[in-house]
C-alpha cells in the first residue's frame, strides 16, 4: 500500500474504496495544474446532497449511484493533497464539515422517501427515526474529534464509521426494487449502531477520571 492512498485513521470500507477506485482516479488528475483538491471536496460534497435529493424523489437507484460516485471522489481530494504535498488542517477541516452535508442529505433523503412511499412505520415514527439517524452519525463524528481534542481514549474505532453508514444506504437504495422495506432497514441501522456507539462512547468518558 502506497502512502498516499490511504490514511491512518481509515476503516475498512472506506480504505478499500480508496486503494480500489479513488486511486484509480487520482493519478491521471496530477495534470491538472488548475485542480486543487478544495475542488474535490466541494464538488464530492454537491455529489453527495444531490445524491439525498434524488432519492428524497423517489429515485432511490439514481441516488445511490450519485452517492456512490461522490465516495469514490471523496478519497481523491485527500490522495490529491498527499501526492502534492499539499495536506493542510484547513483542508482537513473542509473535508469533515462537508463530509456532514453530504451525510446528513442522504439520511434525509431516505427519511423522505420512506414517508412519501407506503410502509410499515407511520410517518410519525419515521421523522424521529431520521431525525435520530442524522443526529447519531453526525455525534460519531465530533465524539471523536472532541475525544482527541480532550485526551479520552475511545478505544478502537467504531464500525459505524462513515463508510459503513454511507454504503448502507447505498446498498438499500439499490435493493430498494427488489426489496422495498431496505432503505427502512437501513434506516434502523443507522438508528440502532450509531446511538449504541455513542452510548459506548459516553460510557468510556465517564470512566476517564482525569482532571480536565
Amino acid at each position: 500500500m502506497i502512502s498516499w492512498q490511504t490514511k491512518p485513521s481509515d476503516r475498512f470500507i472506506l480504505k478499500w474504496i480508496k486503494l480500489n477506485l479513488s486511486a484509480r482516479i487520482t493519478p491521471h488528475l496530477l495534470g491538472w495544474t488548475g485542480l486543487e483538491p478544495w475542488m474535490i471536496t466541494l464538488t464530492s460534497s454537491a455529489f453527495g446532497v444531490m445524491a439525498g435529493l434524488l432519492v428524497s424523489l423517489g429515485l432511490p437507484a439514481t441516488g445511490g449511484l450519485v452517492a456512490a460516485w461522490a465516495q469514490i471522489l471523496d478519497g481523491v481530494d485527500g490522495q490529491l493533497a498527499r501526492i502534492r504535498g499539499r495536506q493542510s488542517r484547513g483542508g482537513a477541516f473542509w473535508d469533515s464539515v462537508l463530509d456532514r452535508y453530504a451525510d446528513g442529505a442522504m439520511v434525509i433523503g431516505l427519511t423522505v422517501y420512506l414517508v412519501s412511499y407506503p410502509e410499515p412505520l407511520p410517518a410519525w415514527l419515521l421523522i424521529p427515526l431520521g431525525a435520530l439517524a442524522v443526529i447519531g452519525s453526525n455525534l460519531i463524528s465530533y465524539s471523536s474529534s472532541r475525544a482527541e481534542h480532550l485526551g479520552i481514549d475511545l478505544g478502537p474505532p467504531t464500525l459505524a464509521s462513515k463508510g459503513t453508514r454511507m454504503s448502507a444506504m447505498i446498498l438499500s437504495c439499490w435493493l430498494a426494487s427488489l426489496w422495498p422495506s431496505a432503505p427502512l432497514a437501513a434506516l434502523l441501522y443507522l438508528v440502532a449502531h450509531t446511538q449504541a456507539a455513542i452510548i459506548h462512547r459516553l460510557r468510556l468518558a465517564l470512566d476517564d477520571r482525569r482532571m480536565i
